[in-house]
């Protein structure tokens, strides 16, 4: 989903996200113990952009405004969110979230939760702002550490704007990350397999 979607698809997006019911049960706040913090994605790593260079934020602690779209923190209480937003000198950009829970059994079932709000977020779209239509695609599963899943998102708006997403949920023990990539235009412009590399390096590079 590119970072300067239009306010309809926007509000649309937020909304669906929001209206996610599905419930993971987590510990209190503070339950979980300290470790060392996952390390993050660099410019460097993400799909490379035709004519303009990635340009990484720093590393913030809370969830990012942009994976409210499709990934939320409703039903899931009390975890470590951290994120770091990436952008181009064009209409694309990025984002990579790391949730650090108590047990590699919650980070489990959290990952199917956000894969689960991913898989279900062009319907959500729809339902929820009949001027979007919106489109999902599986790229399939991945073999690193604990597991990782891409999928794409793709969203076009009764005036005739177009974004694309790619989106990815991996796990490495009790940690779990959320990426997103995003433009204007379609699957035709997706770098899916790049986003694989990025997604894996992603996983891998937590720890």
């Amino acid at each position: 989903m590119s970072m300067r979607i239009r306010t309809s698809a926007l509000t649309a997006l937020t909304v669906a996200a929001l209206a996610a019911g599905t419930v993971v049960t987590a510990p209190a706040a503070g339950a979980a113990p300290k470790a060392a913090a996952p390390k993050f994605l660099s410019a460097s790593e993400l799909p490379p952009h035709p004519t303009s260079s990635w340009t990484a934020g720093p590393v913030t602690e809370g969830f990012p405004e942009g994976l409210g779209f499709c990934v939320s923190t409703e039903g899931v209480p009390s975890y470590d969110y951290r994120h770091r937003e990436f952008r181009t000198d064009l209409d694309t950009g990025a984002v990579q979230l790391t949730v650090v829970t108590s047990t590699a059994a919650l980070a489990k079932a959290l990952a199917k939760h956000y894969d689960d709000l991913i898989r279900t977020c062009a319907d959500r779209i729809e339902e929820a702002d009949p001027d979007v239509q919106a489109e999902g695609r599986d790229y399939g599963s991945l073999p690193v550490e604990e597991g990782a899943r891409v999928r794409g998102l793709h969203t076009e708006t009764s005036w005739g704007a177009s974004d694309i997403a790619l989106l990815s949920v991996g796990q490495d023990g009790r940690t779990v990350t959320v990426v997103q990539w995003g433009q204007m235009g379609d699957f035709g412009d997706a770098p899916v397999a790049a986003f694989k590399k990025t997604t894996t390096t992603a996983v891998k590079k937590l720890y």
